[in-house]
């Protein structure tokens, strides 16, 4: 079996490894697809995995080869990455997301940069028999756009203003405009703006060349908006959307930092005077009574979600140097890469 196998920083190999026995309580599935995403550039090339070697990948689909139930062998699936403790007060109450003793496929154990995985039963997620597999190895981020949605309590008529139009940023604007609200779209990247205008969205402020706040006042009428997403991880981003956010409303954060994060007197002061609700998200729901992965597959199944379009570079895994570079790099417009085993 071939693996895109992590040494050390930087040190990422295509190469035969031996796949660990099967335990009872797992599958092993086949995967089709794997997306690369965000956090897994830094994970390679910068700060790395828990413990060396690793594979990563954490967003993939496939088709269950092996189990111990015969009735599954031939099933479709995408994987839920987290693997939760099962002994915190979180897990007790099926927040696993929550949970701080959790493993995760791709960081913390091998993932589904693979040709095959032994995943536990629990991290299924069954697909329908004709779901396109590139597709569903979008489940994982779909999800997570959906949660931070949900967070931000965003129905129809509102307005809300998400900053980074990455796949994440693309993902939540798609389910905003699903759930029959308004989308202002932000980005400094000119090619991320034209991307996201090639996917219907109107209202888009490129934030290098107009003052953004006052600019969302103007498309607003002055009130501000209803709900604001900081997709970036970076201070300024966050500052204007403390100021854009209407008073009593939800001010939602989601990207990685790079570094400290920094408010402004002023910025602070409106998280006081407008009584915002500030909060944060990094994964998503998964149990009995929320399931944010069913509510996904449904909507990439039924292109409530247009996922097709977010995935503009596929590769095989052999060719991980160019894929990995081409986000790296950034000398093209990148959204979604998808690595396809066919």
């Amino acid at each position: 079996m071939k693996a895109l196998v992590l040494h050390k920083i930087g040190d990422l190999r295509y190469e035969d490894i031996q796949l660990p026995q099967r335990k009872s309580d797992e599958v092993i599935v086949t995967i089709k697809a794997a997306g690369i995403c965000g956090s897994d550039v830094p994970r390679v090339f910068t700060k790395g995995t828990y413990h060396f070697p690793t594979v990563p990948g954490h967003e993939f689909a496939g088709v269950i080869t092996d189990a111990d139930d015969e009735t599954l062998i031939g099933k479709k699936v995408a994987i839920f990455p987290l693997i939760p403790c099962q002994r915190c007060e979180f897990c007790e109450i099926g927040k696993y997301e929550l949970c701080n003793n959790y493993d995760y496929y791709g960081s913390r154990r091998d993932g589904g940069f693979s040709e095959q995985l032994n995943v536990k039963l629990r991290n299924l997620v069954f697909l329908p028999d004709d779901m396109d597999l590139s597709l569903a190895a979008l489940a994982e981020p779909a999800a997570v756009a959906l949660h931070a949605i949900r967070l931000t309590g965003v129905k129809g008529l509102d307005t809300i203003a998400i900053w980074g139009l990455g796949p994440i940023g693309l993902l939540c604007a798609m389910w905003a405009r699903a759930f029959g609200a308004r989308v202002i779209g932000i980005a400094r990247d000119e090619r991320k703006l034209a991307f996201a205008k090639s996917l219907g969205f109107i209202d888009l402020i490129n934030s290098e060349k107009v003052d953004v706040v006052e600019t969302i006042k103007e498309l607003t009428r002055e009130n501000g908006v209803d709900c604001c997403i900081e997709g970036t991880g970076a201070s300024e981003p966050l500052g204007q959307a403390l100021l854009a956010c209407n008073a009593e409303r939800t001010v939602l954060v989601m990207g990685n930092p790079q570094g400290n994060i920094e408010l402004s007197q002023q910025q602070y002061w409106a998280i006081l005077r407008k009584q915002l609700h500030v909060c944060g998200t990094w994964n998503s729901s998964h149990n009995q009574h929320i399931d944010d992965w069913q509510t996904a597959i449904k909507g990439l199944y039924d292109n409530t979600i247009d996922g097709k379009s977010l995935i503009t570079h596929r590769y095989d895994f052999s060719e991980y140097q160019v894929a990995f570079n081409k986000l790296r790099e950034k000398q093209e417009h990148v959204c979604k890469v998808m690595f396809i085993n066919e």
